[in-house]
């Protein structure tokens, strides 16, 4: 490991003051070579991918826009040319959640603010001191690591049993022993495991996420629904996690339970586009329509160059009954997609149930000028007479 005076370091955070004043804390002690900046996850990520650049430390804020300290450090930790990376997480508050994150995702530490020059450098220094000398447990965690990725799974596992020996009251050893366990199909054994790390650590969520999946694929979805809904009220921040459970409880047709935990996703991820797309999406596969209508006007306010997304904005209206502002919303669609057989049918349909049929005439008649043989077109048709 480098000096720190030899180091680059990447400071992350969304409030410029708090980087300058972390780069100047740093500069007094006289650590690091170069500095480099990131508002957020997302930047910082890019910066710590390009070739020129060699970050050997980073120090990232746990709250940011676009992508939090924990999801950087999970992007980080499944790269093998990254996850060495010495990582300092900063928190406002080190509460149920923050703890709940950097246990599951092995941050290396975390500091909450404010905080003095005099406690940076001595946790930098700590950081370094653990990096250099390795725990026993760290060492088997890493051969098994290491192990995975060559494809030696009962070697890997070995390991994971030996760090479990060493420390038998830290969950992380017997988390990792499930997974592979799970990886190799032996479900019963590794509910074993997750059941024994959450005996152990109650806030380890990645070992209720797997206790939920194998529930599931038993047949016991009370139990998995159980076991998801605990990971989500330890750290409800988890969008892949939420989602999937949203679903599972779609397929229950826990239609209310299901909308609940999208609306918190929706809350904790404001800004990531394509993540609302894919709610809305579900939501409007699964008859949420009003929820979806709601994400879809959200996205289209945001990035209005989503347009194509006003036809199903449409659709979600007329599906939950506002007739009047589907029609609004469809044929602005249309201007803007040209003839598109799907909206002009639809649009047939709403001034049908309007009991407007010279204009469900209109409508229909362009769907058959463009597919002569659409039944849905000559169906409604027919009706007009």
């Amino acid at each position: 490991m480098k000096s720190p005076l030899e180091m680059n370091f990447l400071i992350v955070d969304d409030m410029d003051n708090m980087r300058r004043s972390i780069r100047a804390m740093l500069r007094l002690i006289h650590f690091g070579k170069e500095f480099f900046e990131a508002a957020n996850g997302r930047d910082a990520m890019k910066l710590v991918e390009k070739d020129k650049i060699a970050i050997d430390f980073i120090i990232s804020d746990y709250k940011m826009p676009y992508m939090n300290g924990t999801e950087l450090l999970y992007r980080l930790r499944g790269n093998r040319n990254y996850r060495d990376i010495p990582f300092l997480m900063i928190t406002a508050e080190a509460n149920q959640e923050v703890v709940a994150e950097a246990a599951e995702h092995d941050v290396d530490a975390y500091m909450t603010k404010p905080f003095v020059t005099a406690s940076l450098e001595q946790k930098i220094r700590e950081l370094l001191y653990q990096a250099d000398h390795p725990s026993p447990l760290t060492l088997h965690m890493k051969n098994s690591r290491e192990l995975e990725e060559k494809g030696d799974i009962d070697g890997a596992m070995d390991e994971a049993k030996k760090a479990a020996a060493i420390n038998p009251n830290s969950s992380r050893p017997l988390r990792e022993l499930g997974r592979l366990f799970v990886k190799k199909g032996d479900f019963k054994n590794a509910l074993l495991c997750f059941q024994r790390a959450v005996e152990l650590n109650r806030l380890d969520v990645t070992s209720y996420h797997y206790l939920g999946q194998i529930y599931y694929r038993a047949g016991d979805v009370t139990r998995a629904t159980e076991h998801f809904s605990t990971a989500m009220d330890i750290s409800p921040r988890h969008s892949d996690r939420a989602i999937n459970f949203s679903k599972l409880l779609l397929k229950q047709n826990k239609l209310k339970e299901a909308e609940k935990v999208l609306k918190l996703v929706l809350k904790n991820n404001t800004d990531d586009i394509d993540l609302k797309e894919d709610i809305a999406e579900a939501c409007s596969t699964n008859g949420l329509y009003e929820l979806a209508s709601k994400v879809y006007r959200e996205i289209l306010r945001d990035d209005p160059e989503r347009f194509y997304l006003k036809k199903n904005l449409g659709v979600n209206l007329h599906r939950e009954g506002d007739n009047g502002e589907a029609v609004k919303v469809l044929e602005e669609a249309l201007g803007k997609l040209g003839e598109d057989i799907e909206i002009m049918l639809e649009l047939a349909n709403i001034y049908m149930e309007l009991k407007m049929p010279m204009r469900a005439d209109k409508w229909a008649t362009r769907v058959i000028r463009a597919d002569p043989q659409n039944q849905d077109a000559k169906a409604i048709l027919s009706k007009i007479g």
